[in-house]
């Protein structure tokens, strides 16, 4: 059984493969470089100079940019952590800081600010943000982000679609959605090779064929997309356009890995718009030292493994 990724609603898809049938390692394919870095446990490292780095360093190199992607494991404490410590940090260097949520949907944005301004315990916040019907995972694998948040009355972005567009696109591709839908997002592109082969190696290098398969592929098209067009919009109707951004402001993404891996997500349509790129942060497991492309992202964090209910 092979674990590809979350792609329509929280279920996962799984798909079974023929043990004869060589599986791909997406950490690990020829995507932006051809060349790779040995990574090891409970370390960070910056792969474009091929050094080991740390949480500083990553804050420090953040001031060159407006946009930063945090990629996640969603059911890894330490990587929430370390999202957490990375909000933080920026704050403390004065960054006017904005998060923006894979796990909140636009619907959702009136009911995220009460907890920035500190008016709401973490039970009403809870209920009054949707959280279980939203994301669905326990809540205190994300705790440390919202006390940081809460701590620095930083304001939070639901940058989801709803999961319902999603479901359909899944179901019978982006003809699916209806045209008040369609106006409420730019035009999907589905034809970055770069993207493709990402997504065919989440699936182990054996995605689905024929038009279930080009569906499932629009799906993910549409998240990236939509949370991209949603931060976008975001800072457009705080200063009229993304270029305008004050270079002291900085929108975080938290999303899965998978919509930031080899910067061909989230982070690539955010610079196909607006040619600002984005500075991403992988956050991965191991037990022990691993190869990693140095495409993978700019840094990558290495948590232990641990095992999972």
């Amino acid at each position: 059984m092979l674990f590809i990724s979350s792609l329509l609603g929280a279920a996962a898809i799984i798909q079974t493969q023929k043990p004869t049938e060589p599986e791909v390692n997406p950490l690990q394919l020829k995507v932006r470089r051809t060349d790779s870095l040995n990574v090891s446990v409970n370390n960070w490292f910056d792969l474009n100079s091929g050094k080991q780095s740390s949480l500083d360093a990553f804050v420090k190199q953040a001031d060159n940019y407006q946009f930063v992607f945090l990629g996640e494991s969603h059911d890894d404490p330490v990587h929430h952590q370390m999202q957490a410590n990375v909000i933080e940090g920026l704050a403390k260097r004065r960054r006017n800081v904005i998060v923006g949520f894979e796990m909140f949907t636009r619907p959702n944005q009136e009911n995220l600010s009460s907890w920035t301004l500190g008016r709401e315990s973490e039970d009403d916040f809870i209920t009054n943000a949707n959280w279980k019907k939203e994301w669905g995972f326990p809540f205190p694998l994300y705790r440390p982000i919202f006390d940081v948040i809460k701590a620095n009355r930083i304001p939070m972005v639901g940058l989801n679609v709803p999961r319902t567009w999603a479901s359909a696109v899944g179901k019978g591709g982006l003809t699916a959605l209806t045209p008040d839908q369609q106006a409420q997002i730019p035009t999907v592109l589905t034809n970055n090779a770069n993207h493709k082969a990402v997504f065919d190696g989440l699936m182990g290098g054996h995605p689905m064929t024929g038009p279930r398969g080009d569906n499932i592929y629009a799906a993910q098209c549409l998240w990236d997309e939509g949370m991209a067009d949603t931060a976008l919009k975001y800072v457009s109707n705080r200063y009229g356009k993304p270029e305008n951004m004050p270079k002291n402001t900085v929108f975080v993404i938290l999303a899965g890995m998978g919509h930031g891996l080899y910067k061909q997500g989230i982070n690539w349509r955010i610079m196909r718009r607006t040619g600002m790129d984005t500075l991403t942060l992988i956050n991965i497991e191991g037990e022990k030292s691993q190869s990693v492309s140095r495409g993978l992202a700019d840094f990558v964090y290495v948590s232990p493994s641990f095992e999972r209910k």
